[in-house]
């Protein structure tokens, strides 16, 4: 991590330690790219649902010197460095350890990026007396990632312009959706999303076509949420999702997130549409496969997917919380 604008932690505050949680969301409007200008700002509104299940726990405390461990490993993360190092140029952060834990695969598409920078903000936010309501933690939280300012809250969350912090659309309470998530693969992904997200937006042909169909998405799926329209909200998500892909496939060279068993996990989903069960698909930059159901369904589809050949195992979510502290208290 960045030393810079480094000073001595006050007194009062050495011995003790913050933790925070968070939890990935995903986006049923999808974002792939960013804007050609400072905060890390994604090219299109994008809508997400937080998930419940899948969470990052971090902890925060003070050190001689920082340091990042992830999932009980020491790491070097540019990205973490630069985000504190952003922090230090305008809040007085001393040396910190930072100590995160995933409980799903780090990534490998379950965006676990968007819940660590989440939980970290939260974190520091207390830890070090930065004094951020949860609008500037979402602010600061997608300089970090640009999903994880939609994980500072729970329920259903959107990401617009202008000023490109996360919004609350409705709270988990709005609409009882279960999902259902598909591990075709432990392993972290080979190409990230910032990379693939230049790439496509500087060989792909249909980028700007992509670009310019969003704000008609994002207005179908919000207004779909609004209504509890499972029949649209399929449609649009779904849609939305496999133009994504399209774009990362006609990049140059073609990006594919995809293994045999994502694919096959597709048509399993089709498959208990025709069999009259409503569900559908969403899959990000990597093989997972996220598949939104209603309550009473969500045992007929982990038994479908369980028996997709390539799953290695299913975990059921409902709509999560917000960040927030879990010790102190």
């Amino acid at each position: 991590m960045s030393k810079e604008l480094q000073s001595d932690p006050p007194a009062d505050r050495e011995e003790h330690s913050t933790t925070a949680c968070a939890h990935p969301n995903i986006a049923l409007v999808k974002y792939w790219g960013k804007q050609d200008k400072p905060g890390n700002l994604p090219s299109t509104p994008n809508l997400s649902i937080t998930l419940s299940e899948l969470t990052t726990t971090t902890t925060v405390s003070f050190a001689e010197a920082d340091q990042l461990t992830l999932n009980g490993n020491v790491v070097g993360d540019t990205k973490v460095a630069r985000f504190v190092g952003a922090l230090r140029n305008k809040y007085d952060i001393p040396p910190i350890q930072i100590e995160s834990t995933n409980n799903f695969p780090t990534g490998a598409g379950l965006a676990s990026s968007a819940s660590g920078f989440a939980a970290l903000i939260t974190a520091l936010n207390y830890h070090c007396q930065l004094g951020l309501d949860p609008e500037l933690m979402s602010d600061w939280a997608r300089q970090g990632s640009a999903s994880a300012a939609r994980s500072i809250y729970g329920g259903f969350v959107a990401l617009v312009p202008p000023l490109w912090r996360a919004e609350l659309f409705a709270p988990a309470s709005h609409w009882d959706l279960s999902v259902v998530v598909a591990i075709t693969s432990d392993s972290a992904k080979s190409v990230s999303s910032t990379a693939g997200m230049k790439l496509s937006a500087a060989t792909s042909p249909y980028y700007k076509t992509w670009v310019r169909s969003a704000p008609d998405d994002f207005s179908a799926a919000f207004e779909a949420i609004e209504k509890r329209d499972f029949e649209r909200l399929t449609e649009v998500a779904e849609l939305s999702c496999l133009k994504m892909h399209s774009v990362m496939l006609t990049s140059v060279p073609t990006l594919n997130y995809w293994n045999a068993a994502t694919l096959a996990c597709m048509d399993t989903v089709r498959a208990l549409r025709a069999q009259h069960t409503p569900a559908f698909f969403t899959i990000d930059a990597g093989p997972q496969v996220k598949v939104i159901c209603l309550p009473q369904d969500v045992a007929a589809v982990e038994q479908a997917l369980a028996a997709t050949p390539g799953v290695i195992r299913t975990i059921s979510c409902g709509l999560g919380a917000g960040a927030r502290l879990t010790a102190p208290a």
